[in-house]
């Protein structure tokens, strides 16, 4: 499948596609529709809270390092 020219890589990247196929076929899906659900809607959703969540608490540690400075 994959031909970088990369061994390690050419190998996680069809071990990847394999699983993929794999789980595909278990929730009777297709490939294309896992690759959408998995890197258009739960990876970008999970990087978004990740982000709101982080900007959460630095912006709690700012005010925190703010009283503590008074």
């Amino acid at each position: 499948m994959a031909n970088s020219g990369i061994y390690w890589i050419d190998i996680t990247f069809d071990y990847c596609v394999r699983l993929l196929y794999e789980v595909a076929g278990m929730k009777g899906i297709t490939y294309e529709e896992i690759n959408v659900w998995l890197f258009v809607i739960i990876f970008p959703s999970i990087m978004l809270f990740s982000f709101t969540f982080n900007f959460y608490f630095i912006l709690r540690l700012n005010q925190k390092n703010k009283i503590s400075d008074v």
